[in-house]
């Protein structure tokens, strides 16, 4: 048994793939370009190192491509194979490979409690712990967030292994239930300790996003950009809050610029740079700028997946990207395709059933009885991701209760939204007017 420099025990006896497995869980903490080369490398000098498996398995899941289930079980095999022939392994090992196999049976929630209990005196313990986090932040389960870093700080201490990456994840939970200015200063001090934690410096953009400090939210952003333009496409994620800032500005001519060389540099099938690039063109659109033939290149992404529920928050992002390239049969195909997800079983067909199905049905201009679009919004955390991006959905239902003439739910969605946000212009745009993008009116 040994214990590697981020204090996992492990059965791994090559020195080399030690290494090269440290260099990746560094990378996953940074958001590196070489994280999965560096995996890559663990496991062609061992090719049964567990904990590189696990992570393996792990990292496919978390894309959500129905495509990639199939190598994640793959990993997931092999995990369990490298056990046997260890011996059991060890107790860490053990735990995360009992982790992946609920995860990869769409159980994400109970994934991160397996992790949290298995490491319950060791709740510091950096990749069990950032695995965990990075579950409960698709399932949206702030408090769970909340709880796991709480219970990190009790052992946290500056010397830590990791130190800067764990405060930076508790940063961001933090910020998540609205405690902006605890948040910041968590935020700063993981950025402080560790340079390359890139999801501190989010926490920090998120909250002076939600405060509505502009000016200070792009200082900040452009004073961090020396370690986050090093990120991989994370960094386009990061350039989505820069232009967010921005769009309150008003300089819309930045904001395309942006979105054109940093928020959507690459024609990528991620469904996270899809989702900065359709959130951020339906916001510049609901402030009246016209956006050219942005929507057209991702015509063919959102038609491939139109029938890939793997996560239901990306799956209405790519029902909206359809809606404004006005393609009523793949949206109708995508409707239908959330509908067989919400009679199944898991935590995603959990999701569709009880926001998914009702908010796309929403974004689509179907009908609704009168009074639930509040009812929707409510319930939008559990569709995952942070508060915002989450705000997408938030707009979207205010505007659907505006085009229905539902004042009642117009005056809800914004109260509710402003415990979290200052008032923008975004609200005000969509509460001040009917649409006039005739992509969106053809599907209603």
């Amino acid at each position: 048994m040994a214990i590697d420099a981020y204090d996992l025990s492990t059965s791994a006896a090559n020195p080399a793939a030690t290494a090269a497995f440290e260099e990746a869980v560094h990378g996953l903490a940074a958001h590196r370009p070489s994280t999965g080369a560096a995996l890559g490398r663990a496991l062609a000098a061992d090719p049964d190192h567990v904990p590189a498996l696990a992570l393996k398995g792990f990292a496919n899941l978390i894309l959500a491509r129905e495509e990639l289930a199939a190598p994640a079980r793959d990993a997931l095999a092999a995990a369990q194979a490298a056990l046997a022939a260890k011996d059991g392994g060890t107790a860490d090992e053990r735990a995360l490979v009992e982790a992946l196999g609920l995860a990869a049976q769409d159980q994400f929630s109970q994934a991160a409690d397996c992790l949290d209990a298995r490491f319950t005196d060791r709740p510091a313990t950096f990749l069990p712990f950032k695995i965990a986090h990075a579950l409960r932040f698709m399932l949206g389960d702030a408090r769970g967030m909340l709880a796991a870093s709480q219970r990190m700080m009790v052992r946290w201490s500056a010397d830590r292994p990791a130190a800067g990456f764990l405060l930076g994840c508790h940063a961001f939970a933090v910020e998540e239930h609205g405690a902006y200015g605890a948040a910041e200063a968590y935020g700063r001090q993981a950025v402080s300790l560790q340079p390359d934690d890139a999801w501190g410096a989010h926490a920090v953009s998120h909250v002076h996003e939600m405060r509505g400090d502009t000016e200070a939210g792009i200082a900040w952003l452009e004073g961090s950009r020396g370690s986050w333009s090093r990120c991989n496409n994370f960094s386009f994620h990061m350039a989505w809050h820069l232009a967010l800032l921005h769009l309150e500005r008003g300089d819309h001519e930045h904001v395309l610029r942006l979105y054109d060389e940093e928020v959507r540099p690459q024609p990528t099938d991620d469904f996270r740079d899809m989702a900065n690039a359709v959130s951020l063109l339906w916001r510049v659109e609901r402030l009246g700028v016209d956006v050219g033939g942005r929507w057209a290149e991702m015509a063919e992404i959102a038609r491939k997946r139109r029938a890939d529920t793997s996560l239901v928050f990306a799956s209405l992002h790519t029902l909206i990207a359809l809606v404004a390239l006005g393609d009523r049969p793949a949206a109708a195909e995508l409707l239908m395709a959330l509908q067989v997800r919400a009679q199944g079983d898991g935590d995603q067909a959990r999701v569709a059933a009880e926001v998914g199905l009702p908010l796309a049905r929403a974004i689509a201009g179907m009908g609704a009885e009168r009074g639930s679009l509040d009812r929707i919004a409510a319930s939008v955390p559990r569709l995952g991701g942070s508060n915002a991006q989450r705000d997408l959905f938030v707009l979207a239902l205010a505007e659907a209760a505006v085009r229905r003439g539902d004042h009642g739910a117009v005056q809800a969605i914004r109260g509710a939204r402003r415990r979290l946000k200052a008032e923008d212009r975004l609200i005000e745009a969509v509460d001040g007017r009917t649409p006039s993008n005739a992509r969106l009116r053809a599907l209603r």
